[in-house]
């Protein structure tokens, strides 16, 4: 499962708005990645500081 470094994350929101599955919420300091993920990387490429990994 891709993970969000929440050290990176500037919480733009655009990792959310390109997942298709809607596994991608808003935290308290930067946005998660829930268990319904899968693993279809559509959020790697889109985010611009490159807080996903996985």
């Amino acid at each position: 499962m891709h993970k969000i470094n929440p050290n990176l994350c500037t919480s733009c929101g655009l990792c959310a708005s390109e997942c298709p599955t809607e596994a991608i919420i808003e935290g308290t300091n930067a946005y998660k990645i829930t268990e319904s993920c899968v693993d279809c990387g559509a959020c790697v490429p889109v985010c611009p500081v490159e807080a996903i990994s996985g």
